[in-house]
C-alpha cells in the first residue's frame, strides 16, 4: 500500500465515522506546496470520550489501534496513532485542543478532493504557519523547506495579513520574513 492509497483509505474511514477532522503535516504541505516523500500521515480529530469507540471501530480492521491509547489522548500530549498492518505506515492523530491556533486551524479547514476522495484539510496558510511553529519547537530544515514550498506554489493566493498576524502570535515572524525574502527556499528536485 502506498502513502497515497493509505491516505485515501484513512479519509474514507474518517468520513464514514462522522468524526470531525482535518489532514495536516507533510501530506497537507504536499497538497499546497511541493511534494516530498513522507512516512506517516497526520490528522487532527475533534473527539470527546463518547467518540472513542467510533474512532477505534473505524480503524480496527487493518490497523493496530488501542482504545486505551485513544482515551489517553484526551489529555496531554493529545496524541495517538494507528499502525497500518498492510504497509507498516503510521497514522498520527492529534486531538484538537482549546488553544487558539489549533481552534483557528480547525475553523479554517477546507474541504477538497484528494485522490478522488472528499477530504478536510488544513488551509495553506495554516499548514505553512504550523510548519514554522514545529520548526520553532524542534528545528528541522525539512519543516522550513515544506513551508517554503507552500510559499513558492501558493504565493499571491495566500492571506498575507492573516499569516503575518499569526506569525507574530506564534513567535515565528523572523523565519516567516526570511522565507518571504527568499532566504529559505524549498528543496529543489
Amino acid at each position: 500500500m502506498t502513502e497515497n492509497e493509505l491516505l485515501r483509505d484513512c479519509l474514507e474511514r474518517l468520513n464514514a465515522s462522522g468524526v470531525a477532522y482535518y489532514l495536516t503535516g507533510s501530506m497537507a504541505s504536499n497538497f499546497w506546496g511541493l511534494p516530498r516523500s513522507t512516512h506517516d500521515l497526520d490528522f487532527v480529530v475533534q473527539i470527546r470520550s463518547e467518540d472513542v469507540p467510533r474512532v477505534v471501530a473505524a480503524f480496527q480492521k487493518d490497523f493496530f489501534i488501542q482504545e486505551s491509547a485513544v482515551r489517553a489522548a484526551l489529555a496531554p500530549p493529545y496524541q495517538f496513532n494507528a499502525l497500518d498492518q498492510r504497509s507498516s505506515l503510521k497514522v498520527d492523530f492529534w486531538v484538537l485542543t482549546d488553544e487558539p491556533f489549533p481552534q483557528q486551524m480547525f475553523a479554517r479547514r477546507r474541504q477538497e478532493t484528494l485522490f478522488g476522495t472528499p477530504a478536510w484539510i488544513a488551509s495553506a496558510e495554516d499548514v505553512f504557519l504550523h510548519k514554522l511553529h514545529w520548526d520553532a519547537l524542534a528545528p528541522s530544515e525539512r519543516q522550513l523547506r515544506d513551508a517554503a514550498g507552500i510559499w513558492a506554489v501558493q504565493g499571491q493566493q495566500l492571506d498575507l495579513a492573516y499569516m503575518e498576524t499569526w506569525a507574530k502570535t506564534l513567535n515565528v515572524d523572523e523565519v516567516f520574513q526570511r522565507i518571504k525574502r527568499g532566504e529559505i527556499r524549498p528543496k529543489s528536485t
